[in-house]
């Protein structure tokens, strides 16, 4: 054991805590974090070097320089200069490149001035349509890692960034959640400008935005904000930027999904306070009405603000109908959310107080118990249709359809069989799921399943009583919830006459000559009277 030069144990190279004269443990306060090389490069202050090696040795402390593989730079002599090339190749369009290096080549090595070589460079002789001059040096790096090249000249403290990037992507597919017979049958992809193609490509307005915001310290992620400038409500766009650009946190990886944590809802609440939306013609009407788009780059998915929970329930396939048949689609989409909610914990309490039971529903009500009791079997039974829904996303493709039939048919046979279920539990379980599935948004079929949980919880407890009790603390909820200051159940709390009818109805597009008031937009109506 050590000991100082007073003979004492050196109690911190032992390992042991600091001790206070009076037996007390010293609470040891944690080191401030030094900042890294890379996060030094990355201040303001700092400027390109006009010396190569130097910029070199830079790139190895902030960018990884000959330590990652994928980062690369090409060095080269043009008109009588010494040009280095840094890009990542994983990113880089080769053809582009290359282009530019032959032309490059055939360049005299008097004809560039040594005193502004870069604007030279710049103004004559680099063949990229993209292309701009940067002197900062954390901004260089910044764009070399969204896959754009930086064009340096040794002896010149600027450097041009060339946009000659090539994404891993896919073609636009149809939408997965978001299916419908007839219509378009693209959908957005893991790549900003694709999806920002597809909207454009329907939304030729001029007054059409899309502002760019980076969110993540580490990630620097693509932010997209799309609206029309002379529909939107400034304040509402004005609301959305500030609070993704007042995000500070290393990254959203996870792309949308931790945005809408880190802006709209970052509590426990179930409900999905944003509406996401997989395709490009949904976004194009939504912004047409007054709404706002968000867009994260790698999310097939784009979000749209403000959102209301009748939002939620909305369908692309309604508007693809004549309103006839669009209307009875979605009144056979309203039915079944309200029985996803409501069948399971009614047939409950009807079977247990069978006194509350109308004599119409004569039929309501289980003969015979299984030898488990009713609410453990709901219980069970919801579990059960939960890892069925697990399995099936973790199942290979092929093997989805025999996986989901031999689950559904032998396991729910062989209980009920067995006596340990009955058959009007696995019956109205199903029904539920059935209508779970069809609410169009995905989150928000969550969000019931929790609430019908809690309303079998709450009837095995409570009897009617617990019912009434949870319903109304639901909707009461749901009133004073807000999605960027918009009431959450719109227009039926507060009151609006006209929203509750396109609610209700899918009247014909004639018709539809305002727009909702609930956005507050600039410009109310959408066609002439």
């Amino acid at each position: 054991m050590e000991t100082t030069e007073h003979g004492s144990m050196d109690l911190e190279h032992a390992g042991l805590p600091d001790i206070f004269p009076n037996g007390e443990e010293k609470e040891k306060q944690p080191a401030p974090e030094s900042p890294s090389a890379s996060e030094q490069a990355r201040k303001p202050q700092r400027w390109i070097p006009d010396n190569i090696e130097h910029w070199k040795e830079l790139l190895k402390k902030t960018i990884g320089l000959d330590k990652s593989f994928e980062v690369q730079v090409r060095e080269m002599n043009f008109g009588n200069h010494h040009v280095a090339l840094l890009f990542l190749s994983v990113f880089a369009k080769d053809t582009s490149l290359t282009e530019i290096i032959k032309r490059l080549t055939y360049l005299d090595p008097d004809s560039i001035m040594d005193h502004d070589a870069i604007q030279t460079f710049l103004e004559c002789y680099v063949p990229a349509i993209q292309i701009k001059k940067t002197t900062s040096f954390p901004q260089m790096i910044d764009e070399v890692l969204m896959g754009n090249t930086a064009f340096y000249v040794d002896g010149q403290s600027a450097a041009l960034i060339i946009d000659a990037k090539s994404y891993p992507s896919r073609n636009p597919e149809q939408p997965s959640l978001e299916k419908v017979v007839r219509g378009s049958q693209d959908g957005f992809t893991e790549t900003l400008l694709v999806n920002v193609g597809l909207i454009r490509r329907r939304l030729r307005d001029p007054n059409l935005r899309f502002e760019i915001l980076k969110v993540g310290r580490r990630t620097q992620t693509d932010v997209c904000i799309g609206y029309i400038d002379d529909i939107a409500n400034n304040e509402l766009v004005e609301a959305i930027r500030d609070k993704i650009k007042a995000i500070d946190i290393d990254g959203i990886p996870l792309a949308d999904k931790q945005l809408e944590e880190m802006t709209v809802n970052g509590g426990w609440s179930p409900f999905p306070l944003v509406r996401y939306t997989e395709r490009p013609d949904v976004v194009a009407a939504q912004l047409l009405d007054g709404s706002v788009t968000v867009i994260v780059d790698t999310s097939p998915s784009a979000i749209l603000l403000p959102t209301t929970y009748f939002d939620l329930v909305q369908h692309a396939e309604e508007n693809r109908q004549n309103p006839f048949m669009g209307t009875y689609m979605r009144w056979v989409r309203y039915m079944g959310i309200m029985v996803s909610l409501f069948l399971m914990p009614l047939w409950f309490l009807f079977n247990e107080r069978q006194a509350l039971r109308p004599e119409w529903l004569w039929f309501v009500g289980a003969e015979k118990a299984g030898q488990l009791p009713l609410i453990l079997q709901f219980i069970i039974a919801e579990v059960g249709v939960d890892l069925l829904r697990l399995a099936a996303v973790h199942t290979p493709a092929p093997l989805v359809t025999a996986m989901t039939l031999l689950s559904a048919i032998l396991i729910g046979d062989i209980a009920v069989k067995t006596g340990l279920f009955i058959n009007e539990v696995i019956l109205y379980m199903a029904v539920s799921a059935i209508g779970m599935f069809a609410t169009p948004s995905y989150e928000l079929g969550l969000a019931n399943r929790m609430i019908r949980l809690g309303l079998l919880l709450t009837v095995f407890f409570f009897q009617e009583i617990g019912f009434v009790v949870v319903s109304t603390i639901v909707l009461l909820y749901l009133a004073l919830e807000r999605s960027f200051n918009t009431p959450y159940l719109w227009p039926f709390i507060p009151f609006n006459a006209t929203a509750i009818r396109n609610i209700i109805f899918r009247r014909p597009l004639s018709s539809n000559k305002k727009r909702l008031s609930l956005y507050r937009t600039k410009k109310n109506r959408k066609q002439p009277v």
